[in-house]
């Protein structure tokens, strides 16, 4: 599928490839104009995601079933994934269920606003503004630093760092990576990781719409209009293939969170 943000790519009789501006379309409402911040397409679509999740699984839920319909099925399976694809194999058999929820919110946020740039129209994944991704990796951040101070006290801190069984004279060395790895970069992977992915797709996408149009359109020469004729059909299997990357970012983006809370309720038996 093509991108529907074909605007004008070219200049003249020279191809001007999309930037990472032409992905974010102006603010609907700027209060920080000098920052080029406000309300915008994002923000709405992120907005949206949350009405239609709440509307899809209460509709699906509304009047239950012992044999489910369509809308129930897919429902329950996906909690079912969540429940015990994710929450139970990652976190463990006793402390799982209080997680499901949560695990459960942040699975369906991200794969609705990830599928969002696989709609006509909205076409534009929530999470490939790097804004969103590092607002969720910042709520999974506090809850499993938190939970792990919950459940371990202040200790915890020392547990995150000082790796059981290692020789005291390594600590020296070691001490300042484990810090760095836990406390900073797991974060900023966790965010950028998805952002990156979302963006980098999306962008592709974008370059093969927009590429194919210049071939087909500007060029006026046959071979180089057909070579766009084929660009269109690759682009249908990178629409597919981003789609799948959705999917499984969705996913990775939950799994870690999952591995992130079990790292916490269970430092002390690292």
């Amino acid at each position: 599928m093509l991108p529907l943000v074909l605007a004008t790519s070219t200049i003249g009789s020279e191809f001007v490839p999309p930037t990472i501006e032409d992905t974010h379309l102006p603010e609907i409402i700027p209060w920080m104009a000098e920052y080029g911040t406000g309300f915008g397409k994002q923000m709405l679509m992120i907005l949206l995601s949350i009405v239609l999740i709440w509307a899809f699984f209460g509709l699906a839920m509304r009047k239950p079933t012992i044999v489910p319909g369509k809308a129930q099925f897919l429902a329950e399976s996906g909690y079912s994934f969540v429940r015990n694809g994710i929450a139970r194999d990652i976190i463990g058999e006793k402390h799982f269920k209080s997680w499901v929820p949560f695990l459960f919110a942040i699975f369906f946020f991200v794969l609705f606003n990830n599928l969002f740039g696989a709609i006509p129209f909205l076409q534009l994944p929530s999470f490939s503004h790097a804004g969103a991704a590092y607002a969720l990796a910042l709520i999974v951040y506090v809850t499993w630093i938190a939970t792990g101070v919950r459940r371990h006290g202040l200790p915890y801190f020392k547990l995150a760092v000082v790796p059981a069984g290692v020789p005291g004279w390594i600590l020296p060395a070691l001490v300042p990576l484990e810090i760095i790895s836990n406390f900073i970069v797991r974060p900023l992977t966790h965010s950028l990781r998805l952002m990156a992915v979302m963006l980098s797709g999306h962008m592709i996408v974008m370059l093969a719409g927009s590429g194919a149009e210049y071939l087909i359109t500007e060029t006026g020469n046959l071979a180089l209009q057909a070579t766009g004729v084929l660009v269109i059909v690759g682009s249908v299997a990178l629409y597919f293939l981003e789609l799948l990357m959705m999917v499984l970012q969705a996913f990775v983006f939950t799994l870690l969170t999952a591995i992130y809370v079990q790292g916490a309720i269970d430092a002390n038996e690292h």
